[in-house]
């Protein structure tokens, strides 16, 4: 007997009908990263690289990052994806200068545009902000939206070692609830004096980078972001801010009820408890973390309206992610939910 997204396929036609009516769900998948050829050279630039002299592999990669057309939507029909939601490539402006930000944001935004437009039905658009000058970055994001019918906004972590606790960029946080869109929270490394402290130790260079990125300090880092904005009073300030992260929810399901009673609502003076808040203004995705008892932790602490699909192409395959999402332990009506009704909801697409 042979095994596929979790059904058996045999020459019953019942079991294989079952099997292609999972592939029928709609789905949108909502971290899906591209890059423009200006986003690229950038990089390269700041890494004093020559991205035409890119390895194999990584010159693969960056072509399926640039592409935003057919090659991109072949791959999605090949998948079963109907829609994705475009964010920058990491680690996006957050790191650069303002005028350089404020450049290649306007850019990526404008990139993008270009492409839903031509594809409007299986496009969708996060917009990038330059953060580090919050006024032009509240004003980018409500042309995106206003104009573009952009989804939200894509930051990537920290700017420059400061959070988005800090009062400094609360004008975003009030532009995208005034605009009823969401901030997907994307990880980024640590700061540079965290990774010397924290993640160089007894082993290589190589372990150490990726300890401090996806191992590890990726998802750490994310996750003492959003305790961070949640301590710091932004959605006691913002109540209808919606949030969105990735890879499962960066732990913080884990450690949920551990949060809540090693910080008391006495202690951290907010209107409710933490928890409150990852169930009222955090949602998540699937990011490539395709694991059913990392999803069924975080399904039973969030519940299933806080979950939403994503592939984290071109990172991941998107098969593999498809067929994650057909396999999946749940009802019918929540497997829905999961694939696209949550994402409808909060994005309206």
């Amino acid at each position: 007997m042979d095994y596929c997204g979790g059904y058996k396929l045999n020459d019953e036609s019942n079991d294989l009908t079952q099997f292609k009516n999972q592939n029928k769900i709609r789905t949108i998948a909502l971290e899906e990263t591209y890059a423009t050829p200006k986003f690229m050279q950038v990089q390269a630039e700041m890494m004093k690289s020559d991205p035409s002299e890119a390895p194999e592999g990584f010159a693969k990669l960056i072509k399926q990052l640039i592409d935003v057309d057919k090659g991109r939507i072949d791959a999605m029909d090949q998948a079963g994806i109907d829609v994705q939601v475009l964010s920058l490539f990491s680690p996006g402006v957050e790191q650069m200068e303002a005028s350089m930000a404020v450049e290649i944001s306007k850019d990526a935004n404008d990139y993008i545009a270009s492409a839903i437009k031509r594809n409007p039905t299986r496009l969708a658009g996060f917009a990038t902000l330059p953060t580090v000058v919050p006024d032009t970055a509240s004003d980018e994001l409500e042309r995106m939206v206003k104009e573009h019918d952009f989804k939200g906004a894509i930051i990537n972590g920290h700017t420059n070692g400061r959070y988005l606790d800090d009062e400094f960029f609360w004008p975003i946080l009030e532009r995208a609830e005034n605009l009823k869109v969401p901030i997907y929270l994307h990880p980024t490394l640590p700061p540079k004096s965290v990774i010397e402290a924290s993640y160089t130790g007894n082993f290589s260079q190589e372990v150490s980078t990726l300890l401090a990125r996806n191992a590890w300090g990726w998802h750490i880092e994310t996750a003492l972001h959003i305790l961070r904005i949640i301590l710091g009073g932004v959605f006691d300030q913002y109540p209808d801010l919606q949030f969105i992260i990735g890879h499962m929810g960066e732990g913080l399901p884990f450690m949920q009820q551990r949060i809540d009673d090693s910080l008391p609502q006495e202690t951290i003076n907010l209107e409710h408890p933490v928890s409150t808040y990852l169930q009222k203004n955090i949602n998540y995705t699937f990011s490539g973390l395709n694991y059913n008892q990392t999803f069924l932790n975080l399904f039973l602490e969030m519940g299933v309206d806080r979950i939403m699909f994503s592939t984290d192409y071109p990172f991941i395959p998107m098969e593999d992610t498809r067929k994650f999402l057909n396999q999946l332990p749940v009802s019918k009506a929540d497997k829905e939910k999961i694939a696209h009704g949550n994402a409808e909801r909060l994005l309206r697409i």
